[in-house]
């Protein structure tokens, strides 16, 4: 008995070191249909990370959504003539460690074009 109340105080101190020791990260995603745009805020934000003194990790390219669609020409017959269209969203992650206080304030005021998704995600 005095050796599962010895494991348990043992498992409690375990817990209370890894909340100690949890740091808070930040998860961005950015999704456009331009690769170009993409890359172009990836770097804009890094910048602003590198100039708040925070570490980071990235941008990783995820994969490239498609979806596609297949459009009938005719109205009423000829169905084998056919038109497909697809988009693109391209998609880019970073992962910011050590975060401070300058930091948040830094990725909230950026200023990014239009046509940009960023999602920010704290864990």
């Amino acid at each position: 008995m005095a050796e599962e109340k010895s494991k348990k105080n043992v498992e409690k101190k375990e817990k209370q070191k890894k909340k100690a020791s949890y740091k808070p990260k930040i998860r961005i995603k950015i999704r456009a249909y331009d690769n170009k745009i993409v890359d172009n805020v990836a770097r804009i934000i890094i910048e602003a990370i590198e100039r708040s003194g925070a570490k980071f990790s990235g941008p990783v390219p995820l994969p490239t959504e498609i979806k596609k669609y297949t459009v009938l020409r005719s109205t009423f017959v000829h169905k084998n003539s056919r038109d497909q269209y697809e988009t693109r969203i391209h998609k880019r992650l970073i992962e910011v460690k050590n975060i401070t206080s300058k930091t948040i304030d830094l990725l909230k005021n950026l200023q990014l074009p239009s046509g940009v998704d960023v999602e920010i995600k704290t864990i």
